[in-house]
């Protein structure tokens, strides 16, 4: 039996996570009931006749900030990320995304994704390229920087790879998160090695990091690394295929699920919490230590039906889920119209409103029996 690596100094850039105790450490061992974390949700950007429907795109906000309040939970949108078409638009809608944010929400939180622009032709890293996004960011106050994953970036080694996200640092004054893949989501992505983690994560300018993955379970990883050392870095889970995982460990979700399932999500979170938790916001009545268990079921809804709106298509991309969301919001009656940017490449094909409205039956289901608003009749 080999011995595990325990501390973070015994880490080099290429030791494997099966190499190290966190990557054998337990959901169970994680489980806390007592930590009600913040809820980062990826606002999809919705569009009408071709264009951006700001009624709608307010209308998506309010609606998740509604459950938000109910149920005592942090909501932080996540703004032109993924979810609001990033990879699809200018840097005039970009910046419009945020102006429009924050004239309708002028103390609210935000997390704004940020990406290399104009790097199609370069033959390798420029960390200067994701300068123009970044300045537009931090013009506002109240917000935090999700730097990206990009081909260049994480096409590097990870000692350099390192660097360039301390390149990128250098002009951040806002807090900043960083942000892996797994190739499920693009072919080029790969999660960060224990030994860049931790050194991203020993950085007083990135106070998070959000990881996705499909296939190998990252975000306990991270979970374990960050608890087990004391980090003030929290890494919130951007993983659609496993939201309920962070919440029951007691850390915040950054997800394009929570765009369309946020009530399920916000009432989870306090059904998960035990009665002696101050952030609980109804309580049990069974005492302290006592949670309401009908949240696993709970857990079963809103995932089976993020299953079907994070699906893979027959490359095994789950990229097309911003058009599900569109299609599921618009049934809930969130918004106008269920079109995607019309430059986004990844569509649904075939009757999406009908597989939507069938994703929708056991959450609403689950929503009337546990008394939730916002997920329609």
């Amino acid at each position: 039996m080999k011995s595990l690596i325990t501390h973070p100094a015994d880490l080099k850039p290429h030791t494997p996570w099966e190499d190290t105790i966190w990557a054998w450490t337990s959901e169970e061992k994680l489980i806390d009931h007592h930590t009600k974390a913040r809820l980062c949700a990826a606002a999809l950007l919705p569009f009408r006749d071709g264009k951006p429907d700001w009624e709608s795109f307010v209308a998506s906000l309010r609606w998740m900030q509604a459950s938000a309040d109910h149920y005592g939970v942090e909501l932080v949108p996540v703004l032109n990320a993924d979810t609001g078409y990033i990879f699809d638009m200018d840097d005039v809608l970009y910046a419009e995304v945020l102006r429009r944010f924050r004239a309708e929400f002028p103390g609210m939180r935000f997390v704004a994704g940020i990406t290399g622009r104009g790097a199609e032709n370069d033959s390798g890293f420029q960390a200067i390229r994701y300068k123009p996004l970044l300045d537009i960011v931090q013009q506002h106050e109240n917000c935090e920087v999700m730097i990206m994953t990009s081909r260049w970036l994480n096409s590097l080694e990870p000692e350099r790879r390192r660097d360039g996200y301390f390149e990128i640092a250098e002009w951040l004054v806002r807090p900043g998160i960083v942000h892996a893949l797994e190739p499920s989501f693009v072919p080029w992505a790969t999660p960060f090695e224990p030994w860049l983690l931790w050194q991203l994560a020993s950085h007083p300018k990135f106070t998070g990091g959000k990881i996705s993955t499909l296939d190998a379970p990252h975000f306990l990883y991270w979970a374990a690394m960050c608890r087990d050392q004391g980090l003030d870095f929290a890494p919130p889970s951007g993983d659609a295929f496993g939201s309920a995982c962070a919440l029951k460990v007691g850390f915040p979700l950054l997800i394009g699920a929570a765009s369309s399932a946020a009530p399920l999500i916000c009432a989870a979170k306090d059904m998960w919490l035990a009665d002696d938790s101050p952030a609980k916001r109804f309580l049990t009545g069974a005492g302290p230590g006592r949670f309401d268990t009908r949240v696993y079921k709970l857990f079963e809804a809103f995932q089976s039906m993020e299953d079907e709106v994070f699906r893979l298509d027959a490359k095994g991309s789950a990229a097309a889920y911003k058009h599900s969301t569109a299609h599921l919001l618009h049934a809930l009656g969130v918004v106008a119209s269920p079109e995607a940017h019309p430059n986004c490449p990844d569509l649904r094909r075939g009757d999406e409103a009908a597989r939507m409205g069938d994703a929708l039956i056991r959450a609403r289901r689950m929503a009337q029996r546990l008394g939730i608003a916002g997920m329609g009749a």
